[in-house]
């Protein structure tokens, strides 16, 4: 259960980027039904809700097993996804749509998140109150070098963070124990002195927790925990602000 205590700020927090400073990835089922209305002429007759539907299926399942290569070739991934989310529409006797219509619809999703990513709220202010408080900072993201360092640049993160780990620098990202351990090791502190911050319930809950780290889920649309879930986050917040002190909050 969320404790609704305020806890004394750590000597250290972890904090993700995707959806938890800035708004990335969340919400697909938004996402791909607006991209999907884009081509509706050329997904005739099908509809754009029956072909997002199909996608987003398709995601789920893509996603429950990839290994984590793929996180480093999102674009990629995004292909294969309509890919097979056109050909499970066919094979349960739905007019078949053309592969590369596949691909031109994938790659405008991935323009369309670029396009509409924005950092959250206070989040920068939050950071700087934190760091000012003389909490040690570190940016811990998964995701290809060069997508997660444009961000980073593109959302003036570089200054606020005393080290920014991304995983296709590094070699290695979270759910891996040496993804924290690592970070950790960067900031000089042990797991009782750090949290955890992130929207991920198996990245930056259940490992962490496991590590001994406090561990806060962000659930920045205020869906609640999923039903049925094991996780079980120490705190959950909707807003960065949220971890400051009152007086500076």
């Amino acid at each position: 259960m969320a404790l609704t205590t305020m806890t004394p700020l750590p000597r250290a927090m972890l904090i993700d980027m995707d959806d938890t400073i800035l708004s990335a990835y969340g919400r697909p089922e938004i996402a791909w039904n607006k991209v999907a209305a884009e081509f509706a002429g050329e997904l005739a007759p099908l509809s754009p809700q029956q072909v997002a539907a199909a996608i987003l299926e398709s995601g789920r399942r893509f996603w429950a097993t990839a290994e984590a290569a793929w996180r480093l070739k999102l674009g990629e991934a995004r292909q294969v996804v309509v890919k097979d989310g056109f050909a499970a529409l066919a094979a349960a006797g739905r007019p078949a749509l053309p592969e590369e219509l596949a691909v031109r619809l994938a790659d405008r999703l991935t323009a369309y998140r670029d396009e509409e990513m924005f950092m959250f709220p206070g989040a920068h202010d939050a950071i700087d109150a934190l760091k000012a408080h003389g909490v040690k900072l570190a940016l811990v993201t998964n995701g290809a070098a060069d997508t997660q360092r444009a961000k980073v640049e593109r959302f003036a993160l570089t200054h606020r963070f005393d080290h920014i780990q991304i995983e296709g620098e590094h070699g290695f990202g979270k759910p891996e124990e040496r993804a924290y351990l690592h970070a950790m090791e960067a900031l000089d502190v042990t797991p009782p002195e750090t949290w955890m911050i992130g929207d991920n319930l198996e990245w930056e809950i259940v490992v962490p927790q496991r590590l001994g780290i406090y561990a806060i889920w962000m659930d920045a649309h205020g869906e609640g925990l999923p039903a049925g879930t094991p996780a079980r986050p120490d705190r959950i917040i909707r807003s960065l602000t949220e971890l400051l002190p009152d007086e500076a909050a």
